[in-house]
């Protein structure tokens, strides 16, 4: 009897799964379910890889971290003193890709993120698409 509780307890019901589920989202963890049938789409997929969660507490020095679509190793942060010195910006988001974006801010927008509001700027074009950045 000892084997089968163990079998049993390895188990996950509908409901199990269901409440796994909701707190994976609920923490920001993403869940990809992959169809493994044949068939489909003759071109490869790249898995999606995660995307960086801005820091809902930023660190002392006022970094602010842009949240960024369809990522794959892209990163945009802005210093704190980026931030306090004002001015249009043209922030290099290549971080570990392969491959360069950049996205243009405004002064105003830089004012805007230095005081938590939500801005999403759409990147420049390269390796045949873009990303919308969101800060805040």
């Amino acid at each position: 009897m000892q084997e089968n509780e163990s079998a049993l307890d390895k188990t996950v019901d509908r409901r199990k799964f269901t409440l796994a589920s909701a707190m994976a989202i609920l923490s920001g963890v993403a869940i990809t379910i992959v169809d493994s049938g044949c068939g489909g789409s003759d071109s490869p997929t790249m898995p999606p890889a995660p995307t960086p969660t801005p820091n809902p507490n930023p660190s002392p020095s006022g970094d602010k971290v842009g949240t960024i679509s369809a990522n794959h190793g892209h990163t945009a942060t802005i210093t704190g003193a980026r931030l306090a010195e004002g001015g249009d910006l043209i922030l290099d988001i290549t971080g570990q890709a392969s491959h360069p974006h950049t996205v243009n801010l405004s002064g105003a927008d830089l004012t805007a993120i230095a005081i938590n509001q939500r801005v999403s700027r759409e990147s420049s074009t390269d390796g045949g698409h873009s990303h919308t950045v969101t800060f805040n």
